[in-house]
């Protein structure tokens, strides 16, 4: 899965801007299911039907767009200021570059005499140098959106760090269980999303159209093993992490202890998910229309909404095995 991962965190795609993601995932999918289509906010939809007609249905969610920022005003020097797209921290920022759909790279920087240099920066400290000497060589404009940019690297044998990866990675393990996925026991309709960071927008709509019997997003979530990080039972290389609760929603049980009843058969390493903040396209679906029971998949991941995301390939493969073994028998909830 490797190159299909690194195809899709390298490319552009901030909330908002995801056709370049959307084209590169459809290039993946177009021979793999029965209809494929493209919503009118931008998802992309791919749906398995069942030979029963009376087969319930599965709605799966991961999210192709990234945090990113946006230019909001050029000085006459040429530096830009900037606003965030989703949950961006300032404290990744300094030093980062960011790349615009017209190709322009720029690197963030930081005001170099700020009120009081002790205190934390905000965005309004930050700017964008694109190594220009005037407003008018600025190769972008006031609106353009920006994402960052940075390589794929690997690490060691099992994990990878890139920007992105939430929620790449949950993109590239649903191609993955597309391309695995024999005989689904049930219609199931792979959304790929949009707008996932700036409030799940593209979820909630495809969660209407769809109008699933139950969901499931796939998405990352923190980890409790970095130092003094947040207390909570979940590793790196620990497996998939099945949800109880976050931010955003509790988990329908019955949709959890599927997933635990599916992992437990099937000797797939998992993990209980508790997040104290964030969610994910489970809390769209939820109630989206008349609702539906959902709930989320996670990977586990270091560095979140930073240009350096960090997974371990154990967990995503642990992800998919579970995906395509719940999906492969009937779920009766």
């Amino acid at each position: 899965m490797k190159p299909l991962i690194k195809k899709l965190v390298e490319a552009y795609g901030p909330s908002g801007h995801e056709g370049q993601v959307r084209e590169l995932v459809r290039e993946e999918i177009d021979s793999l299911a029965d209809k494929v289509t493209v919503d009118a906010l931008g998802n992309l939809i791919a749906t398995y039907k069942a030979k029963d007609k009376n087969a319930k249905r599965v709605m799966l969610s991961a999210h192709m767009d990234e945090i990113g920022v946006i230019v909001s005003h050029i000085d006459e020097r040429g530096f830009a200021r900037l606003l965030n797209i989703g949950g961006v921290s300032p404290l990744t920022c300094v030093g980062g570059r960011v790349r615009f759909a017209n190709g322009a790279v720029g690197v963030i920087g930081i005001d170099a005499r700020r009120e009081d240099m002790n205190r934390q920066p905000v965005l309004a400290d930050l700017f964008i140098d694109f190594g220009v000497t005037s407003k008018a060589e600025c190769p972008v404009s006031v609106g353009a959106a920006g994402g960052f940019s940075r390589p794929m690297e690997e690490l060691s044998e099992h994990r990878i760090t890139a920007k992105s990866l939430d929620d790449r990675i949950g993109v590239a393990i649903l191609i993955e269980v597309m391309r695995r996925l024999k005989k689904p026991a049930h219609e199931v309709a792979f959304v790929f999303s949009v707008q996932e960071e700036v409030g799940l927008r593209g979820a909630a709509t495809a969660a209407f159209g769809v109008e699933a019997d139950f969901g499931i997003a796939v998405d990352v979530t923190r980890t409790g093993d970095t130092p003094n990080g947040p207390k909570m039972a979940v590793s790196l290389g620990g497996g998939a992490a099945i949800k109880v609760r976050d931010g955003g929603m509790l988990a329908d049980p019955r949709i959890k202890d599927l997933l635990v009843q599916r992992a437990k058969a099937a000797k797939i390493p998992y993990q209980l998910e508790i997040l104290e903040g964030g969610t994910t396209d489970a809390a769209a679906m939820q109630i989206s229309r008349g609702g539906m029971p959902a709930g989320c998949v996670s990977i586990p991941t270091r560095h979140l909404h930073t240009p350096s995301e960090m997974v371990d390939l154990r967990d995503v493969e642990a992800c998919v095995r579970l995906l395509v073994e719940t999906l492969s028998k009937p779920i009766e909830i």
